[in-house]
């Protein structure tokens, strides 16, 4: 019987504090921008953009709520003292990396906020969260206990939701959520099997990148797993092409993304590409339908400047799929070649590509994956979200209305340091959270 299962995209809201900072190592993207101007106001109202045409164009849509930035706890843990003008300049001459890591608004990229399993899949018959540790860089590690609190407000009905423990903080269980992992099923009302990907074995590993650091391990993969009662019949373990990795693929999903059975990916995804896809054939009770991409079509270093398989893939009734995907995908001439003669004209259900504007996103090195945490929910779990988190056309009208009020059009390094954006920035959250209607998650609000 047909428990009409939906996949809910929850994308993050842009933060007030946007800034470009350079902090994520191994980020191409990131690094290059880093000490540019930022537009707050600008970077919100085009994810929200984003999330409204797809509501529109009938795929369900979430939000979830930015970090508590600037982070002044954070600093004050690391030694600086006295009131928050004071902590801020401190931070700023002292230490002016650390200002621009608690100032963040990396939380946008909920990819990165925890790893899902569906009820579906689920022994309990419950939806599971494990929140991302995000231990691989100081500013994202701030994220993991807000997230945790986020999350449990608003899927908050022990009867329908079931949240796990962060991992520990360390190298051996470094885990940077669901931009490593891929639910692969006939539909979204069907059981999966679940493709975790990994950068790198912690206990007697080898053949890990050499430039850039693996963040995901299979340690921490076969945690969640675990945790989320997942057996070896539901679980693909495969490691990420440690190539890729140095070229700037920080996650998996910068390299693939799969939806219902199909699995688009560039031939270096994965170390072992053959054994992974034979691995999953053997587990899915539908036919994998695998849409490979060879280096000669597209370059892992247009992969990487342009995010095309860091594009959200959509199930539409008609059983075909939508693919959105970064303006950068349309000006890249080989990229948007590939496009149409590969991907669409192509024997696989991808029938439309959307292009969406993200360049804010972007140049901080998030595409539209990035941007959203992908949750399959039963009607009956939609019908017991608590608070205002499914988009319409009212709350998409207030969260912008919300972002013209609080938000600045430009925020520069120096900024930063500002007393003013802490007033700013709380004043906002407080509202937004009354807007949603899921209660207290900030630290400001719980002391």
């Amino acid at each position: 019987m047909s428990q009409n299962v939906r996949e809910v995209n929850f994308d993050g809201l842009v933060g007030p504090t946007h800034n470009y900072a350079g902090l994520a190592h191994g980020n191409v993207a990131s690094m290059r921008h880093g000490g540019l101007t930022a537009n707050p106001r600008e970077a919100a109202l085009q994810g929200l953009a984003k999330m409204k045409s797809l509501m529109e164009a009938g795929f369900a849509q979430g939000v979830l709520p930015p970090q508590q930035r600037p982070d002044l706890g954070a600093l004050r843990d690391l030694g600086f003292t006295g009131d928050d003008a004071g902590v801020l300049a401190q931070a700023a001459r002292q230490a002016p990396q650390l200002l621009r890591a608690v100032c963040s608004a990396s939380s946008m990229w909920t990819a990165n906020a925890a790893t899902v399993t569906p009820s579906l899949d689920a022994p309990d018959g419950r939806v599971h969260f494990t929140a991302a540790n995000l231990q691989s860089s100081f500013h994202r590690y701030l994220e993991p206990r807000t997230t945790a609190r986020v999350l449990a407000a608003m899927f908050h009905d022990p009867a329908h939701f079931a949240h796990h423990p962060v991992l520990p903080a360390t190298p051996t269980f470094s885990d940077e959520g669901a931009a490593n992992h891929t639910r692969l099923c006939g539909d979204h009302d069907e059981p999966g099997v679940h493709l975790y990907v990994y950068g790198r074995q912690a206990f007697g590993g080898e053949h890990g990148p050499k430039r850039y650091p693996a963040r995901q391990t299979l340690e921490a993969s076969q945690a969640i797993a675990r945790q989320h009662g997942l057996d070896d019949t539901r679980t693909v373990f495969a490691q990420q092409h440690p190539d890729a990795i140095d070229a700037g693929v920080f996650h998996n999903d910068v390299i693939a993304v799969g939806n219902g059975p199909v699995l688009l990916y560039h031939e270096m995804a994965f170390r072992d590409e053959t054994a992974t896809l034979e691995a999953l054939r053997a587990r899915m009770s539908t036919p994998l339908i695998p849409v490979r991409v060879p280096s000669e079509a597209v370059s892992l270093e247009d992969a990487v400047a342009t995010y095309l398989f860091n594009s959200q893939l959509l199930s539409n009734p008609d059983g075909s799929m939508t693919l959105v995907v970064p303006g950068e995908c349309q000006e890249n001439e080989t990229v948007w070649r590939t496009i149409q003669d590969l991907l669409l004209g192509g024997n696989n259900p991808i029938g439309e590509v959307l292009v969406k504007d993200v360049k804010q996103s972007m140049r901080n090195g998030g595409g539209p994956a990035c941007l959203r945490l992908r949750v399959a929910l039963a009607a009956r779990e939609r019908q017991a979200l608590t608070g205002r988190v499914l988009l319409d056309e009212a709350l998409h009208d207030d969260l912008a209305a919300w972002v013209e009020r609080h938000y600045r059009d430009r925020l520069a390094p120096e900024d930063l340091a500002d007393p003013l954006l802490v007033r700013e920035s709380l004043t906002a959250l407080d509202e937004l959270t009354q807007l949603l209607g899921i209660g207290a998650v900030y630290p400001f609000q719980l002391n």
